[in-house]
């Protein structure tokens, strides 16, 4: 289930839970899950305004206090669902990959071929960023302060697209090889387009921007 803005509870924990053994201290970052509808929709408020805060301040500078006060709960509530700051925003990383992850859900569903799939997910990331710009910040500043949740990130996306090309070969819809290095040039070039397009500057429609950068993958991947 996925909430009003982000993604559900269960997928962060599922993320999270990906990241496996190469933190001592991922067990901390997992979100305490919550045991009721009440619950689930305080978690996702103070998620959402921890977005909020992390983006306009930055870690260093954002509070506790700000946050469940930008949330509408009370301070005891943070640590009913949340161990401290540094928990919360590496949950906070993880829920945003986990929304990323559920753009392209529908899509993939569709079964449409591969360039045509890019295309699709690349018009809806743009749109994405649009929408929560603050996920650059909140990204960047992941390398240092939650870094297992920045690789996990980058990784987890990097792997899906490589596993819908790699299908898409299988399926004989790709004539040449496939590489995870192709997949990683596509997310590379999609994290920069919502930069360029989605943050710094909006002058160029999502649809459009995905249109043409997609003509790399019709000549390149066909």
């Amino acid at each position: 289930m996925v909430g009003k803005r982000g993604a559900s509870v269960t997928g962060v924990t599922r993320v999270a839970r990906q990241m496996g053994s190469k933190s001592m201290d991922a067990a901390a970052s997992l979100p305490r899950e919550p045991r009721t509808e009440r619950g689930r929709r305080t978690q996702r408020a103070i998620l959402d305004a921890a977005a909020a805060e992390f983006g306009e301040k930055g870690f260093h500078d954002s509070s506790i206090v700000s946050i469940t006060q930008r949330a509408g709960v009370a301070l005891g509530s943070f640590y009913t669902y949340f161990e401290s700051k540094e928990a919360l925003f590496k949950a906070l990383v993880l829920d945003m990959s986990e929304q990323v992850r559920q753009l392209a859900l529908p899509i993939v569903a569709e079964a449409l071929d591969p360039v045509e799939t890019e295309l699709s997910v690349l018009t809806r990331f743009l749109e994405f960023a649009r929408d929560h710009s603050e996920i650059y910040r909140i990204i960047d500043e992941a390398e240092f302060v939650a870094p297992d949740a920045w690789r996990a990130h980058y990784y987890g996306g990097a792997g899906r697209i490589y596993a819908r090309i790699k299908a898409a070969k299988e399926r004989g819809e790709i004539a040449g090889e496939v590489d995870e290095i192709h997949a990683w040039a596509i997310i590379g070039m999609n994290v920069f387009l919502g930069l360029r397009y989605g943050v710094l500057e909006r002058d160029r429609s999502p649809a459009e921007v995905a249109a043409i950068a997609n003509q790399l993958l019709q000549r390149g991947l066909r």
